[in-house]
């Protein structure tokens, strides 16, 4: 009765942020951009990005054999195998630092070894085509070349950092009895369950087509003004394979399975988008930290710039493409091309809200590792770039 309490609950305080009418609220200020930003948030990616990305996660928990993730993501994995497939996998995403996590909790909790999860968890919000092109149609092909270059070495580095520093740990978590699996047949061939994600995947990703900031973008254009035709054509063929492929008992596994991710995960979301609204406000109006202050902090291309960018970047929540007009303002505003860098790195992979359920995924220490690493690596790049453009 608790579960369903919590989950009750849950829905009623997304139903309550939905409907919140924020511009009748009679008051501004800090409280004010805390209650918008949630607000926001629940209207723009709850349904589309977070709804799809729980039922992808509770799938990854029941259709994908342990024995698979341990195979490509298990800590005796090939190590070129296994953070290859993570960073290729995660980029296919395409989602935000707060999408990709109950995807992150699945896979890590089925087996993954910690440093290919973390490269899965860094490489889907910020090795993203579509921000890297618009960052370098924005912000400039440097700052473009060099965005996508640092994500992609930083999703690997990342990982590998983490799992020779956990290595001890994560070498105790699969021999302690965890992990332990039998071979057992497979309800469905292989080729179906691909066929299945791909599907999710798709319905994920098209149904989130960001419309292009210009009228004569080309191909990605003519896919926004059908996407949702798109989306639906996956939808059917979902709906479809549901019904055909898949047994009552397995669909209702995987209903309760994705649900315990929005039960777990949600909350936790919801408490620190509200405290990043509290302190920094949303894009273009103040928290209780002054965005001018941010600006004056971050000029030039000295170490304090760089590694106070790359620290409000993890602070801060960033939904996909976001990063690249708030980098813009901040730069007509004298931000160093240093910083915008260290930003753009540690910004669209953390956030606030997205440390809070990852430390409920692999713990308090491991968490501040993987953030002080993602904040480090960006102060060094952008103090490296910041001088090599100068």
């Amino acid at each position: 009765m608790r579960g369903k309490n919590r989950l009750f609950l849950v829905f009623f305080v997304f139903l309550a942020f939905y409907y919140l009418p924020v511009k009748g609220l009679p008051f501004r200020g800090p409280i004010f951009e805390a209650l918008a930003l949630t607000s926001w948030y629940a209207k723009k990616h709850v349904l589309l990005c977070l709804v799809p990305a729980f039922f992808i996660a509770g799938a990854i928990s029941v259709f994908i054999s342990q024995a698979s993730v341990i195979k490509y993501f298990g800590v005796n994995a090939s190590k070129a195998l296994a953070y290859g497939v993570a960073s290729i996998s995660g980029s296919i995403m395409a989602v935000c630092s707060c999408t990709v996590l109950p995807l992150f909790s699945g896979i890590y909790k089925k087996g993954a070894g910690l440093g290919p999860a973390i490269t899965f968890l860094y490489s889907g919000p910020a090795i993203n085509v579509l921000a890297i092109i618009m960052t370098a149609r924005i912000l400039g092909w440097q700052l473009g070349l060099a965005r996508a270059v640092g994500a992609i070495l930083f999703s690997i580095l990342a990982g590998l950092l983490m799992h020779f520093i956990f290595l001890k740990e994560e070498r105790k978590r699969h021999m302690n009895g965890l992990f332990q699996f039998s071979e057992e047949k497979e309800a469905r061939p292989l080729w179906k369950n691909a066929v299945y994600f791909a599907a999710m995947i798709a319905i994920l990703v098209f149904a989130n087509w960001a419309k292009p900031d210009e009228a004569k973008a080309g191909l990605w254009a003519m896919i926004f003004e059908y996407k949702w035709y798109i989306a639906f054509i996956f939808i059917t063929a979902l709906i479809i394979m549901i019904f055909k492929w898949f047994k009552r008992q397995e669909l209702k596994t995987w209903t309760e399975a994705s649900l315990d991710f929005a039960k777990q995960i949600t909350p936790l979301l919801f408490a620190g988008i509200l405290i990043a609204g509290l302190l920094l406000g949303r894009p273009g109006e103040e928290g209780l930290i002054p965005s001018r202050f941010v600006g004056a902090l971050v000029g030039g291309n000295s170490l304090f710039s760089n590694f106070f960018a790359s620290l409000i970047g993890a602070l801060m929540y960033f939904c996909t493409l976001i990063e690249v007009p708030i980098v813009q303002g901040l730069i007509g505003s004298g931000m160093g091309k240093g910083p915008a860098l260290a930003l753009l790195l540690a910004g669209p992979a953390l956030s606030l809200p997205n440390m809070l359920v990852i430390r409920s995924v692999i713990g308090a220490k491991k968490t501040v590792v993987y953030v002080s690493l993602v904040v480090v690596m960006a102060t060094i790049t952008g103090i490296i770039f910041g001088n090599i453009i100068n």
